[in-house]
This record gives C-alpha cells, sequence and structure tokens, in this order.
C-alpha cells in the first residue's frame, strides 16, 4: 500500500462517473481531499477544466485544485456531482441524437455534421466528434447515464450495431468516417 502525505489531493479525470462514489472507495478521512478534474482533450489546446466536488470534498481541497488549475492556464466551471456533469451529459446527447438522424436517413455523415458546424457553430459535427472520442466510450457513457437519468439517453441502436462490429471510430479505422 502506498502512504501518501494526508495534504495530497486525489483527483478523477472522468467524464461521467460519480465523484462522490469514486470518493467512496477511500478510507473516510482521505475524501475530503477527492475532487474530479475533467481536462478536455487535446488537453494543450482546450482551456476548460470541470471541477466537481463529491458530497465530501473540503473547500481547501476545491479552492487548491482551482489555484492549480489557473497555474497551469485553464478556465475552471465547478459543476455538482450529477451524471455527466454539463459538458459530458450535453455531447452524449447530442452525439446520441446525431447518431438516430443518421439511422432515420435523414442525411449522411457529412452533411449532418456539416449542418450543425455551420448551423450552430461547433467546431466539429456530433459524429466526426464521436469517432473521435470513440464508438465505445459514447456507448458506454450512454449506458451509465440512462441508469442513472433514465430512458431519455437511450443509445441508438445503430450506434450499438457499429460498437458490436467493431466501428469504433479512429481507433478502429472505422466509425462513421473511415480514417
Amino acid at each position: 500500500m502506498i502512504n501518501c502525505a494526508t495534504k495530497c489531493i486525489f483527483a478523477s479525470n472522468t467524464s461521467a462517473i460519480s465523484i462522490t462514489d469514486l470518493a467512496s472507495k477511500l478510507p473516510e478521512k482521505r475524501q475530503k481531499r477527492f475532487i474530479g478534474l475533467h481536462f478536455f482533450n487535446p488537453v494543450l489546446m482546450m482551456k476548460l477544466v470541470e471541477v466537481i466536488r463529491s458530497d465530501r470534498t473540503s473547500d481547501d481541497t476545491c479552492d487548491e485544485s482551482l489555484v492549480f488549475c489557473k497555474e497551469i492556464g485553464k478556465e475552471t466551471v465547478i459543476i455538482n456531482d450529477l451524471p455527466g456533469f454539463a459538458t459530458t451529459r450535453l455531447v452524449a446527447a447530442v452525439i446520441n441524437e446525431g447518431v438516430f438522424m443518421l439511422q432515420d436517413n435523414l442525411g449522411t455523415p457529412e452533411d449532418i455534421d456539416k449542418a450543425i458546424k455551420l448551423g450552430l457553430a461547433h467546431p466539429m459535427g456530433p459524429l466526426f466528434l464521436a469517432d473521435l472520442i470513440g464508438l465505445d466510450t459514447i456507448l458506454h457513457i450512454l449506458d451509465y447515464l440512462k441508469d442513472e437519468l433514465g430512458v431519455k439517453f437511450q443509445a441508438a441502436p445503430l450506434l450499438r450495431k457499429m460498437v458490436r462490429s467493431g466501428k469504433l471510430g479512429r481507433k478502429s479505422g472505422e466509425g462513421f468516417y473511415k480514417y
């Protein structure tokens, strides 16, 4: 067992899992030093860090984490510990709807992504983003959010089919696009 100094902060970069649930795995006296610091990829380019407190995270731990993020040039938002936090919860819903659009034959992946990029000023479309993140990762997130928040996060059947067939996005060479 590793013995960490009592001032050591334990931080998770999870994008969806409850910080309170993760903190509960630590000894009770260490739970006040556990926090979520959700960095975005690519970390060197993305400015945002979601800071998520567990039910037991101390004010000092939160304050020290905010200072750390500022020192490394990041912008922060403090988010309550609810499934998916702010960004993952919304991105998962947008990606899932993009997959439903494709499944319903609304348009090609290129046209759906172009519509979202140009019409809503997003830097990339939901299907391209899904390929970048990994379709298996998106499916795991949606399944977790469905378990925690209900059927509005039910994954599109096309997404589940693609994951089963090994089409995981960039990491496998094929997803909604071929790489």
